[in-house]
């Protein structure tokens, strides 16, 4: 069986008068159920790989795959199809539309992909919502929600059209470490309960050091690419 998304030999070199390379001959392979943080220092590449990954930006060389499908010589409608079908993003700002209400905010990929219903996507917005502690906010805008509560919307959207992959760069990094707390536990939950992988960059070590594997980058490259067999590696911190 193919792995859920591989990377063969990625780079990424931005253009300019000094050429700058963003992500360095990465290869890795992520199956089905993972839990997977990329970390490295700022500048490291890794916003750069997680946009590679999800086909919001193209390789200089090499492949991204998605269940073994090659990615890059596909047409943009095709890879957005794929996008919308497959992946499912969390953003550190949660870009949700400000006019948009809750519910609204989450039918909209569903409403790009087009395979529900009006009825249906209405349903499983507000069972998603629902599920994620926000049954009693569907008609109020962003704006009216504290930050916690607008990333949580963020991670149900993510979620709408059922994908099994979700990415999200720096999920935590605006957020309280109460909120931060929740949100992980629900991108945990999004893991053990739903069988959803889940691949985030994160700049939280201590967040990092709980989920089931850190690929962390130096200077474009992958430096450590490691998998935790401490049972008690997803349990917060006592310190």
């Amino acid at each position: 069986m193919s792995p859920l998304l591989e990377a063969r030999n990625v780079t990424r070199i931005l253009s300019g008068i000094v050429p700058t390379t963003l992500v360095r001959d990465v290869s890795l392979s992520i199956g089905e159920r993972e839990f997977v943080a990329i970390t490295g220092p700022s500048g490291s590449g890794k916003s750069s790989l997680l946009y590679l990954l999800g086909l919001l930006d193209l390789p200089t060389g090499g492949e991204v795959l998605i269940r073994g499908r090659a990615t890059s010589s596909m047409s943009e409608p095709e890879r957005g199809r794929v996008r919308l079908s497959t992946l499912g993003f969390v953003f550190q700002f949660h870009f949700l539309l400000p006019e948009f209400s809750v519910l609204d905010n989450v039918m909209l990929p569903m409403r790009a992909l087009g395979t529900r219903s009006p009825l249906e996507m209405h349903e499983r917005a507000a069972s998603l919502l629902t599920a994620l502690g926000l049954g009693e906010h569907l008609t109020k805008r962003p704006d009216q929600l504290s930050g916690g509560q607008r990333q949580r919307v963020a991670v149900a959207r993510a979620l709408a059209n059922d994908p099994p992959l979700i990415l999200a760069d720096e999920p935590t990094g605006s957020l309280d470490s109460k909120s931060s707390e929740q949100v992980f536990e629900i991108l945990r939950g999004v893991v053990e309960d739903r069988g959803k992988t889940v691949v985030a960059v994160t700049h939280d070590l201590g967040l990092a050091a709980r989920m089931h594997r850190r690929i962390q980058l130096m200077d474009g490259a992958v430096e450590v690419d490691t998998r935790s067999d401490d049972p008690l590696a997803m349990e917060p911190s006592k310190t």
